[in-house]
Formats: C-alpha cells, sequence, structure tokens
C-alpha cells in the first residue's frame, strides 16, 4: 500500500478477509483488483430476509424463505443408509461415538419444528460444522429455497443463523452476530463462480468484504456528478448510493440507490457521444452536394413502383445532410425487404448529380453481386457507369475499372473489400455508402476514408438490415444521425410462418413438392457445414443427401451453397438457383443477406433453435418478396429450452424486425445480438442493461442533450466535474461514424 493513496486504489489483497490467495482468485475471476473495483461489483439481485413465514404455510413454489425454528432431531447418512440418528427433543439425544468419522456420512437430515409444524432441512457438504451447531432445542434462522421430494417439503443447504432475541428487536451487535445486514435485512447477492466458491468466497463472504471496502473507502469516495444534475435530477449523492445498494435500508432506498448509478453511467455514456458528435458537425466540414441532377431525377422517374414514406422521409434527412456542408454520417436501419437499396442508389445519384464518385461496399461477394444487379437495373434510364469489383474481378476487368474510377467515367463502383485496394484511386469520391458496417474492421474501413482526393471526406452512409434495438442504437451508433425505414413496400405480403419437429417431415416434403410444382423455389438452410461430434443435430452434408433422395433428378434440381466453397462455385450455384436453374437450394446462414429471389417463396430453417431471433428473421426476409404467397417452415428438436421455445413462439407471431430484435435483446443481452457482437459494446457497463433500462437512458440522454445544448464545450466552472470524469477515458466510446 502506498502512502497518499487513495482507499478505493487500494490493492484487494490488503483488504481485511481478503489476503493474497483470494486477491488472486477475485481478480482472476471477477477482474476485481482494487477496494473500488469491488464495491463497483453491484448484486444482481437482493434477497428481503425480513419476513419469517410459518412452516405451514411453506409451499414448494416459493421463492426463497425464512423460517425461524427450533431443532428437533439429525440423522447421520451413509452410502447404505443411516449412520446414527438422535432423539425427538434436546432431553433424548443419543451421544455421537467418541470415534465416529465424518468422512463416512454422505447426507444430514435436520428436523426443525415451529409452533406450526416440522420442516426437514437437508445438507451434503460442511457436515460436521453443521452438525455440531444445529443442536437439538436450539434455536435458529433458517434461509433459503424450499423443494419437494418424496411429497415433503424441505430446505436443501439452507443459509443457517443464530435466531435473534423473541422480542425482534435487535442491537447492532445482534445484527452483526446473525448475519443481518440492516433493519429491514435486504441482502445483496453478487456474482459468482464456481471457483470462488470453493475455496471459500461465499454470498456471506462477499457480503462482510463488501462491508469492510466501504468502511474503508467511502471518506475517500467524493461526488462524482455536478450539484445541478443532482438538484435537476432528483438523484441521490453518491455516498448515500453506495451505502442502499450494498446495503439497502429499505426497498425505497434501494430504489433511488440503483437509479442514481445507472442514470450517472448512462450519462457519461451519452454525454461522451453526444460531445464528439458536437466536435465533429462543428469542426468537419463536407462537401456541398446543392443539387440532385439529371441522373437523380430520371431513375426517380422511371422506377416501376412508388416509393413508401418512410423511403421519402430518410431521401430528405439525407438531403439535407449533403446540401449542409457538413459531412454526413447517417445510419440507414431498415427491415428486410424495406428498400434501401434503392434509398442507397438515389443517395449515390445525388453525388453524380454534384459531379461527384459514390462508391458501396458490401461485406461479401454474394451480396456486391445482388446490389450490382439491381443497381444497374435502377440506373438503365440515367446513363451512369457503374461497375463490380470483388477478389474474383479478373486481371483485365480490374485494369479497365481502376482506369475508368481514375478518369471518372465510372461514377458508382460497388464492390467488396477489394474496393479498399491501394491501386483503387477515386478521381473525386464524394460518397461512401457502407452495408452491414459491423462486418468491417475499423482498420478496414479507415482506408476507404483516405481514397477522397478533394480534401475533404466523403459523406457516409451506413446501412444495415438487422434492426437495432433504440437504446442499442443510441449507445453503438450514439454519435451519427439515424435514419429508420419501418414500412415495407406495397404488395409485399406477410410470411406465414410455422413451426415443426421431425415427425412432420414427410409433410414438410410433400409441402415441398406441391411448391415446386407450382413452379416456387425452395430455401433450405442448416446451422453446420460438417459433423460435430459434440451436437446431435442436422447437418448440411447429411441433409443434402436427404434432400437428394426426396428430390430425386429429374425432375427436381438441388444446388447448394455454403462457406467453405470456392468463390466460383459459390457463384455458379447460387447464379443455377437465382436464374431458376435449380429448384431447392440448401445453404447455411451465408445467405442471411443479400441473396434476392422473388420467386422463391418457402424457406425451411433447420435447427432453428440454434439461430438467435436476428438472424432467424434475416433468414425469413430471403421469402417474401414476390408476389406469391410465401412461408417460412422453423425445424425442431422435440426437446427445447424455455428460452428456445420462446424464441419460435416469437418468430411465429411477429414478422416486425425491431420488436424481434427488443426480445432478442433482453433474452440475450445486447453484446450478443447477432450483427453486433463482433463490435461489441463500446463501454462496460456495470450496474445499467441495456436491455432493461430504456426509460433511464431516455432521462439521461436528455440531461447530457441540455447540458451540451448550454455549455457545448464543457468549459463553464459548474461543469469542471463533468470535464474531469470524461477525462479519465472510461466512457471514451469508439467513433462508429469516422472510419478514419
Amino acid at each position: 500500500m502506498r502512502l497518499g493513496m487513495k482507499a478505493t486504489e487500494n490493492d484487494i489483497k490488503y483488504l481485511p478477509g481478503v489476503g493474497p490467495r483470494r486477491a488472486e482468485m477475485l481478480q482472476k475471476e471477477l477482474g476485481i483488483r482494487t477496494f473500488g473495483d469491488l464495491l463497483h461489483l453491484y448484486p444482481f439481485r437482493y434477497i428481503d430476509r425480513s419476513t419469517v413465514v410459518p412452516i405451514s404455510d411453506i409451499v414448494p413454489d416459493m421463492a426463497y424463505i425464512q423460517v425461524r425454528a427450533r431443532v428437533l432431531s439429525r440423522e447421520l447418512y451413509g452410502a447404505k443408509g443411516v449412520l446414527w440418528q438422535d432423539g425427538p427433543t434436546a432431553g433424548d439425544t443419543a451421544a455421537l461415538p467418541e470415534t465416529f468419522r465424518f468422512t463416512s456420512v454422505k447426507r444430514l437430515r435436520v428436523l426443525v419444528k415451529d409452533s406450526s409444524g416440522i420442516l426437514e432441512t437437508i445438507f451434503f457438504k460442511g457436515l460436521k460444522w453443521t452438525f455440531e451447531k444445529l443442536t437439538p432445542g436450539k434455536e435458529f434462522i433458517f434461509f433459503g429455497k424450499p423443494s419437494i421430494f418424496n411429497g415433503h417439503v424441505n430446505l436443501v443447504h439452507p443459509d443457517i443463523d443464530d435466531a435473534p432475541p423473541s422480542s425482534g428487536k435487535m442491537s447492532a451487535e445482534d445484527r452483526k452476530k446473525t448475519g443481518f445486514i440492516g433493519p429491514v435485512a435486504i441482502t445483496g447477492i453478487y456474482p459468482s463462480t464456481d471457483k470462488l466458491k470453493n475455496s471459500g468466497i461465499t454470498a456471506k463472504v462477499m457480503n462482510r468484504l463488501q462491508a469492510a471496502a466501504l468502511n474503508a473507502s467511502l471518506i475517500d469516495i467524493r461526488e462524482s456528478l455536478p450539484d445541478h444534475i443532482l438538484k435537476e435530477n432528483g438523484l441521490v449523492p453518491i455516498h448515500f448510493a453506495l451505502r442502499n445498494i450494498h446495503f439497502p435500508s429499505g426497498q425505497d432506498a434501494l430504489a433511488k440507490a440503483r437509479y442514481r448509478l445507472k442514470f450517472e453511467e448512462l450519462f457519461y455514456l451519452q454525454l461522451s457521444l453526444l460531445k464528439q458528435k458536437y466536435i465533429r458537425s462543428r469542426d468537419e466540414h463536407g462537401i456541398r452536394m446543392s443539387k440532385v441532377g439529371d441522373a437523380f431525377n430520371a431513375c426517380y422517374k422511371s422506377l416501376p413502383f412508388p416509393l413508401t414514406g418512410a423511403q421519402k422521409k430518410v431521401i430528405t434527412e439525407i438531403r439535407d445532410d449533403m446540401k449542409s456542408g457538413r459531412q454526413m454520417n447517417r445510419l440507414l436501419q431498415g427491415d428486410v425487404g424495406s428498400g434501401k437499396t434503392m434509398v442507397a442508389v438515389l443517395t449515390a445519384l445525388i453525388a453524380i448529380g454534384n459531379g461527384y464518385q459514390a462508391c458501396i461496399m458490401a461485406p461479401t461477394e454474394v451480396l456486391a453481386q445482388q446490389h450490382f444487379k439491381n443497381i444497374s437495373k435502377y440506373l438503365a434510364p440515367t446513363g451512369v457507369r457503374t461497375a463490380l469489383l470483388t477478389g474474383s474481378s479478373r486481371a483485365a476487368e480490374r485494369r479497365a475499372i481502376h482506369e475508368g474510377l481514375e478518369d471518372g467515367s465510372i461514377g458508382i463502383i460497388v464492390g467488396t473489400h477489394a474496393l479498399l485496394e491501394d491501386n483503387v484511386i477515386f478521381r473525386n469520391l464524394g460518397l461512401a455508402v457502407i452495408d452491414e458496417q459491423h462486418r468491417f474492421g475499423v482498420e478496414q474501413r479507415s482506408r476507404l476514408w483516405k481514397k477522397s482526393s478533394c480534401g475533404m471526406p466523403p459523406h457516409i452512409l451506413v446501412m444495415t438490415a438487422t434492426p437495432i434495438p433504440r437504446t442499442l442504437a443510441m449507445t453503438l451508433y450514439g454519435d451519427l444521425d439515424v435514419s429508420v425505414i419501418d414500412e415495407l413496400p406495397p404488395g409485399r405480403k406477410p410470411v406465414l410462418t410455422m413451426h415443426a419437429t421431425e415427425g412432420k417431415r414427410q409433410a414438410l416434403f410433400k409441402f415441398m413438392k406441391d411448391q415446386i410444382a407450382l413452379g416456387r423455389q425452395i430455401f433450405v438452410v442448416y446451422p453446420l457445414i460438417f459433423e460435430s461430434e459434440k451436437m446431435d443435430y442436422r447437418n448440411l452434408e447429411q441433409g443434402y443427401e436427404q434432400i437428394v433422395s426426396a428430390f430425386p433428378f429429374p425432375p427436381y434440381r438441388t444446388a447448394i451453397v455454403h462457406g467453405k466453397q470456392s468463390n466460383e462455385d459459390k457463384k455458379f450455384n447460387m447464379d443455377a438457383f437465382a436464374a431458376g436453374r435449380a429448384d431447392i437450394l440448401v445453404a447455411t446462414s451465408v445467405i442471411e443477406v443479400g441473396v434476392d429471389v422473388p420467386n422463391a417463396s418457402v424457406m425451411v430453417i433447420e435447427s432453428a433453435e440454434r439461430f438467435g431471433l436476428s438472424q432467424l428473421h434475416q433468414l425469413r426476409g430471403r421469402v417474401g418478396r414476390g408476389s406469391e404467397k410465401s412461408y417460412c417452415i422453423l425445424m425442431t428438436g422435440h426437446r427445447l429450452s424455455n428460452e428456445s421455445k420462446r424464441r419460435i413462439d416469437l418468430m411465429c407471431a411477429t414478422e416486425n424486425g425491431f420488436e424481434l430484435a427488443e426480445e432478442d435483446m433482453k433474452m440475450r443481452g445486447p453484446g450478443d445480438l447477432e450483427g453486433t457482437q463482433q463490435s461489441g459494446l463500446p463501454v462496460s457497463l456495470n450496474i445499467a442493461s441495456l436491455a432493461k433500462d430504456g426509460p433511464i437512458l431516455n432521462d439521461a440522454r436528455r440531461c447530457a442533450q441540455a447540458v451540451l445544448e448550454d455549455d457545448p464545450d464543457l468549459s463553464s466552472d459548474k461543469n469542471a466535474l463533468l470535464r474531469e470524469e470524461l477525462r479519465k477515458g472510461k466512457y471514451q466510446i469508439r467513433d462508429f461514424s469516422k472510419i478514419s
């Protein structure tokens, strides 16, 4: 321990009750290195131990309960039955032989009694200590979760505390001795691991360590929010919050402590993001694109369908950005099939109309080829030259494309990572559209950023077909302007989603044959490519063989696509399906994005329980693109976990991608969502939850906006504390909008 060091910075090994061995374990298992780290490990739930339940009122489905009872009798069991037992009362106790060895004891059964009845308690560990403590005739407080065995309610391994005085009034010494933390005894339960428990850091020990850390550190902890923020938002002081988050004096105090600590985390997170956004909008000039141009008008007038209201609204927002003189950094969210590609094309044509080039970058060749095919159709009446550049482009094609980009004759380039190569040089890049941006690394994107040769950065439009819950978008992309396309184009019919198990396999095959007879095509998607010894799920190879045997050629034609194929094989099979030369496409989730086959009306997802909600929704979006009724069949095993069943039920109940994304985040957590796990959350949250604390996040963001509107640089004296907290870097967020 260094002299002059704040107590919160002390090495955890110096905390009473820890020491070097436990310190190593706490650091390894929970990342706790200092007293302060321990104080910021918050309980994930609480147990209210203020109520004593009569034994006669206990039922098995109760949560944790507490009884006050007197020990009636004890029984020790070995592998073959009862080894020893004492009588039903304290005065009728059989002496335990001095030579008795507890090593042969497998279980301890203790009957306890209150005025309403008798309860069985069972112990499998710490048998000698528990046996000696639970002397018949003595009264204790037993706390645990009721269960049922052989028709009888029991408590397995309950916590045991000495009973306080019968009057119910406890002195401070009584509370300390019995383990009751406060007057209403609300006890926090902390994150833990088996290794921690096995090393003796139990729930009770963790509570004692937190009490020691509070006593040692609280005097050194200063307020982390300015007075005006506390008053305007009705927040309790930090000392009150820390005491009551760990040892609540009551439910009201706990609620206030929770709100304060969650608000603080989310407030600083939003303040950091919004400050970045303000600095960028103030300091970074962008290319002013003041007109739409002839190409835009020609494309718009020749569209075979009207734009939706949502598409028109988004194009207006983009148009305002591009003519503002500031660089556009906009996130475009749109559900599957909502028409994002059309918006990207019209945005690119605005750049063309102002004398600039545009690039549209996709994460896979399949998606890049699909974009190129669709965009070429839309651009036909405009006269704008477009090109496709991928890793598969031949040398001669590449040379022609490079020349066209350098001399400006190619207006719009669609491509993959190949666009990032050093020899790809633009004459005047004015717009970069990045599709599914989470699949590109920051370093990769920075190379695209530097390809602008006009002295100003290109406008940036980031697109995602993965619906992102609003709270997550405000955190991952909080410094971007966000547009949402929340309407589907007219004519898109709902996809009927159904759940089936293996017993319906033959009925499924008949349904597929009926659909093929009607001229439709079918996707069959599998989660695995090769056999895995650890998993009994159906895999692609077996599935393909089963499909081929059930749908022999002729008359049926089956293609297969997966990530292990060469690009040439993948393209050949995908093209065969897209052109109608194959009736069935057996694939892995490689076809999750980018495949647009209007004639495909059936999506069969095998082992659907293995996919997340967002991924299932993306796959379902591959059908329903034509005028015919479409179907999504979710095939699963017979035995599903509660979470898997809930996912399947939700898929069958709604097609709203944003609703599904919200549920997915609640079920799996924000860092696990399909489409976000590669980037992860930009900052770790100790207590706030993006899945559950949306209202607090909204309050915190409004407060951060008000602070910055009043003092954009946080230069006033009243915001000195905010400047200092942001300088610590804890809330420094990667800037998702800038690709430099």
